[in-house]
């Protein structure tokens, strides 16, 4: 607060030019109240369109082919090619139409104080799993769920504040990270884990609990996933998703409780890129705990973003190269998804089954199938009231 005022765009070391239009709307999707566009003799050069030959003649969100088209309508004869400072207003008036239709951004709140480090930028993962992350340099005490990255263990009281949200009924949950920073230091009175310098190569994955209970989350198909092995006694400490090694199960998200409320430890892989190849089914499980409480979720392959709003609206943002099927879930009063931009509007879709026992129960809720071209967005709204024959 009181220093940096928003993004920071500039336009070097851009693979592709869709990727300074997303950074742009990186920005104002969050309500960022101020943008700095670095720098002005950059900004003067030519569009060099980059690395999209896989997309770049689909109706993406940033069209360059539509760009160029205006250019030369209006353009000097001096100025044959569209500059980057072109690319800037493109975007910036196509997201003009919506962007004061969209409410107070919202996330998961998460705590890092200031100047504090570890898991270094692991938020951003988060978000590209499709978590929106809410981040705050003051401890989010009246949050109902709160996730704490290494980070939080530079507030020395991180333990009191652990406990403290517990005791009143509210879920916190931490990662392997901060359970390695917390050894020592009074975690043991929450929960009896040891990080271990033991490390675990798993590919396959399974949720729910108990002796011989679950089933199957999918497997990575392209090579192993290296995760710390936390240790953890049996009937004290549930892991409600497991990573499979040659068929022994080893915790990626373990639950306990204690007070009212209910602590849940997330292992980190080693490479946060890891991340990104969980099969879906696996983030869908993980954001049946993280997001239980939200009011939206994205469910489908990683590298789609969600940003949600206080008024029922969101948008969801794909930087897959190529087009994407995602399935937004939103609560059972609302019977219709609005396009924002189109009007177009959206039937709730059949339920899918969810099959094993043990599994989390799901809230009740109304899903929705959307496909996303690559590199682009869909602004929602959610609205209740009988789905009509408009379209």
């Amino acid at each position: 607060p009181g220093g940096n005022g928003g993004g920071w765009v500039d336009t070097f070391s851009i693979r592709y030019v869709d990727r300074y239009a997303e950074q742009l709307w990186d920005t104002l999707f969050a309500k960022a109240p101020e943008i700095t566009l670095f720098e002005w003799s950059a900004l003067t050069r030519p569009i060099v369109p980059g690395d999209r030959a896989a997309w770049e003649k689909l109706p993406t969100s940033f069209n360059l082919a539509a760009l160029r088209e205006t250019w030369k309508a209006n353009a000097p004869a001096s100025l044959p090619e569209p500059t980057i400072a072109r690319a800037a207003g493109y975007s910036l008036e196509q997201v003009d139409a919506f962007l004061g239709k969209l409410g107070q951004p919202i996330g998961i709140a998460s705590y890092r104080p200031a100047h504090a480090w570890g898991e270094d930028f692991l938020h951003n993962y988060f978000g590209m799993i499709g978590i929106p992350i809410d981040l705050q340099p003051t401890f989010p005490t009246n949050a109902s769920t709160v996730l704490l990255t290494e980070a939080a263990g530079f507030d020395p009281e991180i333990v009191a504040k652990i406990k403290g949200q517990l005791r009143a009924g509210k879920s916190v949950i931490i990662t392997s990270g901060l359970l390695r920073a917390l050894q020592g230091r009074g975690i043991e009175d929450i929960v009896e884990l040891r990080y271990t310098d033991r490390k675990v190569k798993a590919r396959e994955f399974i949720g729910g609990f108990g002796a011989g209970d679950g089933s199957s989350l999918g497997s990575v198909a392209d090579g192993d996933i290296l995760l710390p092995d936390i240790r953890f006694l049996t009937n004290d400490a549930w892991p409600v998703i497991r990573a499979l090694a040659n068929g022994r199960g080893y915790p990626l998200l373990l639950m306990e409780r204690y007070g009212k409320g209910v602590l849940y430890v997330w292992t980190m892989p080693d490479n946060f890129n890891d991340l990104y190849r969980l099969p879906p089914a696996v983030t869908s499980e993980l954001k049946n705990f993280l997001l239980k409480d939200f009011p939206v979720r994205v469910d489908g392959p990683s590298q789609v973003a969600l940003f949600a709003y206080d008024n029922n609206t969101f948008i969801a943002q794909s930087y897959r190269h190529e087009a994407t099927d995602v399935v937004v879930k939103v609560a059972a009063k609302f019977a219709k998804l609005r396009n924002v931009v189109t009007g177009e509007v959206i039937a709730v879709s059949e339920p899918e089954p969810r099959r094993g026992r043990n599994r989390t129960p799901e809230e009740a809720c109304s899903a929705f199938k959307i496909s996303l071209p690559p590199h682009s967005y869909g602004v929602f709204a959610a609205e209740s009231g009988v789905l009509t024959a408009e379209r």
